[in-house]
């Protein structure tokens, strides 16, 4: 139980991580928003993983 509830605040940690260095991404570099999206995506596919680890187990 407890190693379950590490490895989600593990995932969520590093979520929080990728959406602010997206965001931070999208505004620094305006013409290329697309690698800030693309970080945005990852940390959207790593919340969804926690979500199932969540739920699911």
């Amino acid at each position: 139980m407890q190693n379950r509830d590490e490895l989600r605040n593990t995932l969520n940690t590093i979520f929080l991580l990728l959406a602010i260095i997206g965001m931070v991404l999208y505004f620094a570099i305006p013409a290329h928003h697309i690698i800030g999206l693309i970080v945005i995506g990852i940390g959207m596919v790593v919340k969804v993983v926690e979500f199932f680890v969540r739920f699911m187990f």
